[in-house]
């Protein structure tokens, strides 16, 4: 077996503690997750890019942060207003603006509003925390998300496991007609990280 798939296939709770001894290992990714802590943003995550991706280049020997655009952070606020989103978002930036990495944070009560538009999906409906999303996501591989608490232990959230990122396998999530989406992560991780294998899609 290939050293970079030496966590595939293990038991998940081998996998979870690899990834938050991964996410403790990096200043960047504990600068963020302190910080949520601290700010007390309600039902925060820090989610996606930022943890799969630091998984395969710890992984694949490459640096922490190779590839990683940026940092997505979800909450769950029910004030499905702009105006207080807005007010997180310029609380955050300030709070993470001497990192290296933009943090972009966003409300989950908020994403039925812009989502069907945006992806022209047609039914979508209201989510009722930071977590569901996940399971929304157009790439089962994608959908990752941990969180400190204020004891300073890290809760990992992965709906559909955490096999796919071990493997190194981008697979669809056909909840949503996300076609389009999982095609260009997937060609876009490859590109970065050619290890990876992207499932196609099945209509």
């Amino acid at each position: 077996m290939s050293e970079h798939l030496r966590l595939a296939g293990r038991p998940q709770a081998e996998q979870v503690a690899a990834v938050e001894a991964f996410l403790r290992d990096e200043p960047v990714m504990m600068a963020v997750l302190e910080g949520l802590r601290n700010d007390r943003l309600p039902d925060q995550l820090l989610v996606a890019g930022a943890i799969y991706n630091l998984v395969w280049n710890r992984l694949t020997g490459r640096p922490a942060l190779a590839g990683i655009n940026d940092i997505d952070v979800f909450y769950f606020d029910p004030d499905t207003s702009w105006e207080a989103e807005d007010v997180v978002i310029k609380r955050l930036a300030a709070r993470f603006a001497d990192l290296p990495l933009p943090v972009q944070v966003r409300n989950q009560a908020r994403v039925h509003l812009w989502f069907p538009q945006k992806f022209e999906v047609t039914d979508f409906a209201p989510l009722t925390s930071s977590a569901e999303m996940l399971g929304r996501y157009a790439s089962k591989t994608h959908a990752v998300g941990a969180r400190l608490a204020a004891d300073g232990t890290m809760s990992i959230v992965a709906p559909f496991g955490l096999d796919d990122i071990f493997s190194f396998r981008v697979v669809p999530n056909p909840v949503l007609p996300n076609r389009v989406a999982h095609e260009a992560k997937g060609a876009r991780a490859k590109s970065v990280w050619p290890e990876v294998t992207v499932v196609p899609w099945s209509e």
